[in-house]
């Protein structure tokens, strides 16, 4: 029956949807302390009437626990206060690693998302793990590990008398735990606040100068060679850099994170819409990123 209502013109195509994968980057060391902050969200439980979505950052090097703030949401719009308070007090790292989940990444091009293009902004750079490997946070998870067993089980009933049980928990944690991997000694004996400040207004991103550079509109496209090139919403009027390559391919870039590359020879017509080739070379039809 379908076949035959499609012979009569009566079934209209759908739509070729957008579709990514979620994938980890390259993960770097911890070497010294602010070079990589680990980040997360320790699950969800319940306090007394309402949810709790914990969310903690830790400084890689020496365990440091920098925050542990509860969230009614694990989302952008809560996230980044928590953020932009920790980095006026602790300044800022070159490194935030993650997993793949909201909202430090999406399936949007790069993985990118609100919070990690801020991120870049201020010049940190966002690393994730690779999707059902949390060994590669390890520490981080380690941690997760204790701050549940001493501060959530069961949770407080109320989410005001849940915060002052993390707060307690992080003094602890940072001043008074010794830990085996630094030698007996306590985190607040190996961290050291970062040199680079929190600024107070938020830079453009700048590109070398062979590249070319392009704002994109609200809805996260250029233009660019007369044709569209959708990235995605996340960038919206933010600045994009294009480095030309080969047979009229033109590498993306977003700071420091390549998006995809722009294929010229996969066009016709001026004026159509068409999404960037992602960048390890996979491609849809009309330059679907699959």
């Amino acid at each position: 029956m379908a076949n035959v209502l499609k012979r009569s013109g009566l079934v209209k195509k759908r739509r070729q949807k957008i579709r990514s994968t979620k994938q980890g980057t390259e993960l770097l060391d911890f070497n010294y302390p602010n070079a990589i902050w680990c980040v997360d969200f320790k699950g969800e439980f319940w306090t007394g009437d309402q949810r709790c979505y914990p969310l903690t950052i830790t400084d890689g090097y020496s365990r440091y626990l920098i925050a542990c703030e509860v969230l009614e949401r694990p989302n952008y719009e809560l996230s980044k206060p928590v953020f932009e308070k920790v980095f006026k007090d602790y300044g800022l790292p070159e490194t935030i690693r993650s997993d793949n989940g909201v909202p430090f990444s999406s399936l949007a091009p790069g993985g990118l998302s609100k919070l990690s293009v801020w991120w870049i902004k201020l010049g940190i750079t966002p690393e994730r793990i690779e999707p059902g490997h949390p060994e590669q946070n390890g520490r981080h998870e380690r941690m997760h590990k204790t701050l549940k067993a001493e501060t959530a089980s069961p949770p407080v009933k109320s989410f005001d008398g849940q915060q002052l049980r993390f707060n307690k928990f992080v003094n602890e944690y940072n001043n008074e735990r010794p830990h085996e991997a630094l030698k007996m000694a306590v985190p607040a004996e190996y961290y050291k606040p970062s040199l680079k400040p929190y600024p107070k207004y938020l830079p453009e991103i700048v590109y070398p100068s062979n590249f070319k550079t392009l704002r994109a509109d609200k809805w996260g496209k250029i233009y660019f060679c007369r044709h569209y090139w959708r990235i995605s919403s996340c960038l919206s009027q933010e600045m994009i850099g294009l480095e030309e390559c080969e047979n009229e391919k033109w590498r993306v870039y977003f700071g420091p994170i390549q998006l995809g590359i722009i294929d010229l020879k996969r066009t016709y017509g001026f004026g159509q819409s068409y999404s960037i080739v992602r960048y390890d070379g996979k491609v849809g039809k009309n330059n679907v990123v699959i």
